[in-house]
């Protein structure tokens, strides 16, 4: 071979194994494999707002999947409307030496609705890659640049986006043109090397070598805690409007001047009719109550995402025809009505959820996901949350209590919050009169009463068919052998916001028996004896953020012959976390009484509080789960 030819060659298998090993899921640093499912070898995005109502976004990613949790990592998709233009799309898979194995480019991608079939009317698509790996470790290369008129959502960057995955290089630039306002913000940046630039017209940020995250009991949400930043504009654009959002009163304003105003005509058949219905009724709070049941009896909920990118409801003359609408749709619908009347109320925009999630005050942008209803009432506000036919009046639960909202009113917007549930309101009371036979049997009539939050983890129990309640009673009850549900009956007090479930039960070998003795567990069905897991290096704070009161109150009738040989003590466990208290006393009439109850507060706690925390359970559950000896005499 002549050294002519020999040295292109070299030089080609050089290039060849350069880019090999680039991605090569050998040369992957142990640092960041540790509890790692994928590994972003390049997360990269570049933000560019070339107008008011221009934005460009480019995206590259590079992403390692170690094993088929890692899946969902792979982020080769891109959502977009009707108006946006997705200039390039394409992806690259690599095989675990780093080797090109298949391509795709734009044609090659999927297509599809961007909304699941709850959905009846959207705009939203998406476009994504259907690909399905057939080995790991194997790498993915995207890359995107996607196009909208639409600058009222900048994206916000996460530098760790899910748990369980590490990234090796994260890039993040935002370019503005001069003279276009805007702001940012930062959070979360304690304790991470992020280096960054920033101009009147850009920000850059840029950070590597991120550890992967394990999900620990308890923890927080991860945008509580991972580095994140927020990028926003004072004047925006969406979908044909012009917009503002200096502060919230401006952009509150906006909100009711361009989504809001004009869509609360309602055919006047309809108005007689509500008028006709609260006719006599003096008190306030009896009018929305009856405005609000109408609503109920007369609508349901379907998603509707039409209309100026989806925050503007479908008007209230639109609802009141078809009887259906989305939470804007049918948030606005119920304004309407009430306004017919002559009650003032808000629309309001929250984060909802079972985890409480505030609107962030100090960053003025499009936030939340969901609209409720605020009146104003002399001393105490009313809320409704108009997307359900069966949630009382006045009664908002987990999914929005205790959140900073934005209340839209005609002169602007402001934060305000959310109704919480105090601890000693949240109350699950279990009351029991049962009999114990001498063969272990157990018996008798159960009422648990839910008020509060647990109110609302309950009252659904009651549109639950028979063979679904029998096995969601027996999974609640799952330290329970041979348990059988004679009689059940609910009755749901929406006036008093309480739900209470009437029971009959029936145990064969409750108890054990022993020569002449018998064992068993007087809390029978309200037992607290889960024990968080045990983690050796907790790296994550813990929080919960709703307390409750759980109590039982049980009166058992001992079989013929046995008494309780041992009375136990009075317990009580203070704690920081809450306070546990149990007694078990001997009765006149051949009974026991037992009656236990736990104050769970509300906390937030640092890492190094959790052994604590976690000490605090394992003694109620060792509590909960003890037995008592009878003897038969």
């Amino acid at each position: 071979m002549s050294l002519k030819f020999f040295v292109p060659l070299f030089l080609f298998c050089q290039l060849l194994h350069s880019q090999a090993f680039q991605y090569s899921a050998l040369s992957l640093d142990e640092a960041l494999t540790k509890n790692a499912d994928a590994i972003l070898r390049l997360d990269e995005q570049h933000v560019s707002i070339e107008d008011i109502d221009l934005m460009r976004i480019n995206i590259r990613q590079v992403v390692t999947v170690l094993n088929e949790r890692g899946n969902r990592s792979v982020d080769a998709y891109m959502h977009y409307e009707k108006d946006d233009k997705i200039n390039e799309i394409e992806a690259v898979v690599y095989n675990s030496m780093g080797i090109e194995v298949q391509k795709f480019k734009k044609k090659d991608f999927d297509d599809s609705s961007a909304v699941s079939g709850g959905t009846l009317y959207s705009d939203s698509r998406v476009k994504y890659l259907g690909y399905t790996p057939v080995s790991y470790p194997y790498t993915i290369e995207f890359i995107c640049e996607f196009e909208t008129n639409n600058t009222a959502f900048i994206p916000q960057w996460y530098f760790i986006g899910d748990y369980r995955t590490s990234v090796e290089k994260s890039r993040y630039k935002v370019s503005i043109k001069p003279g276009i306002p805007f702001k940012h913000l930062e959070y979360n940046f304690e304790g991470y090397e992020i280096t960054s630039e920033k101009s009147a017209t850009s920000l850059t940020y840029q950070a590597d070598n991120l550890s992967a995250i394990k999900r620990e009991y308890l923890a927080p949400p991860m945008r509580d805690f991972v580095p994140r930043v927020a990028v926003g504009l004072d004047q925006f654009h969406l979908e044909g409007v012009d917009g503002r959002a200096a502060n919230w009163n401006e952009f509150g304003k906006w909100i009711h001047d361009e989504l809001l105003t004009g869509r609360d005509m309602i055919d006047p058949q309809t108005i007689n009719k509500v008028k006709s219905l609260v006719e006599g009724v003096e008190d306030p709070m009896e009018k929305i109550d009856i405005v609000y049941k109408y609503v109920q009896d007369n609508t349901r909920y379907i998603s509707v995402q039409l209309g100026i990118g989806g925050w503007m409801p479908i008007s209230a003359e639109e609802v009141d025809r078809v009887k259906y609408g989305d939470c804007k749709g049918l948030t606005n619908y119920t304004k309407a009505l009430l306004n017919a009347i002559g009650i003032e109320s808000y629309y309001t925009i929250v984060y909802a959820g079972e985890n409480i999630r505030d609107l962030d005050e100090d960053f003025v942008a499009m936030q939340g996901n969901h609209v409720i209803l605020n009146i104003p009432l002399e001393g105490k506000d009313a809320w409704l949350e108009c997307t359900s036919q069966i949630i009382p009046t006045n009664f908002l639960g987990s999914f929005t209590d205790d959140r900073k909202v934005l209340r839209v009113k005609p002169d602007g917007g402001e934060i305000i919050k959310t109704p919480s549930y105090p601890a000693v309101e949240n109350i699950k009371r279990t009351a029991a009169t049962c009999t114990l036979d001498a063969d272990g049997g157990i018996s008798g009539d159960i009422v648990i009463t839910s008020k509060g939050a647990q109110y609302d983890d309950r009252f659904y129990i009651e549109t639950m068919q028979e063979e679904e309640l029998e096995k969601f009673y027996k999974e609640e009850w799952d330290y329970v052998n041979n348990v059988k549900l004679a009689q059940h009956e609910h009755a749901n007090n929406r006036k008093d916001v309480e739900f209470e479930e009437r029971l009959q039960i029936e145990v064969s070998g409750y108890g054990t028996l022993m020569e002449n003795q018998m064992l068993f567990a007087p809390n029978m069905i309200s037992r607290k004896n889960k024990v968080p897991k045990r983690y050796r290096n907790r790296t994550l704070g813990f929080q919960n953020q709703r307390g409750y009161l759980d109590e039982a109150d049980y009166t058992i009738k001992l079989p013929a012959g046995f008494t309780l040989e041992h009375p136990m003590e009075d317990r009580k466990i203070d704690s920081e976390f809450g306070t546990y208290q149990l007694t078990i006393v001997p009765g006149d009439d051949h009974t026991i009484h037992y009656k236990r109850s736990l104050l769970l507060k509300p906390w937030k706690y640092p890492k190094e509080a959790y052994n604590d925390y976690r000490n605090f359970r394992k003694q109620i559950a060792r509590l909960e789960n003890s037995k008592i000896i009878l003897t038969k005499s």
